[in-house]
């Protein structure tokens, strides 16, 4: 994948906080693969660099922050799994979509502001209705924060009309 799986997504369905592209004010991380994807093993990356706005006290960031980019990068990565193990291009339709079903972060170490955040993700466990994604942040090397998100299959219910 050499997009990021953000950039795949339809139009109307790239609205999202954290990853959308068509939310200008929101994170728009992007989750790309870190080889070819194919490798069960394969893990995915983002990058982000925290605003000023992101502090929780001076040089160091906010932990809901932490939880926000733990949430759309194992939704991404949910996503980007989920084509995979169904033998499809990202961006192929019917899209695969993702919403966050839950959600747990472990803070490890203050994560300091100024720096790139760098996520890790790996789906340990593919459903056809649910991912379940391992993601880690690190600043500078240090992990600072682990998460679990357990990514379900976007209801129609919430599919624009």
């Amino acid at each position: 994948m050499r997009m990021a799986i953000q950039d795949c997504y339809p139009d109307e369905l790239s609205h999202c906080y954290g990853c959308g592209r068509n939310n200008p004010g929101g994170h728009q991380i992007k989750t790309y693969w870190t080889d070819d994807g194919k490798d069960p093993g394969s893990e995915t990356v983002a990058h982000f660099l925290p605003r000023d706005e992101h502090k929780a006290i001076p040089g160091f960031v906010y932990g809901g922050l932490i939880a926000s980019l733990v949430d759309c990068h194992g939704t991404g990565t949910a996503a980007a799994a989920a084509y995979r193990a169904a033998g499809r291009e990202p961006g192929s339709l019917p899209p695969l979509r993702f919403v966050t079903g839950s959600l747990k972060v472990d803070y490890l170490a203050p994560t300091p502001q100024g720096v790139t955040l760098e996520l890790r993700g790996r789906a340990v466990e593919i459903k056809e209705k649910k991912v379940v994604v391992d993601i880690t942040v690190t600043a500078d090397g240090k992990l600072c924060a682990r998460g679990q998100v357990i990514a379900v299959r976007m209801p129609e219910s919430m599919a624009p009309k």
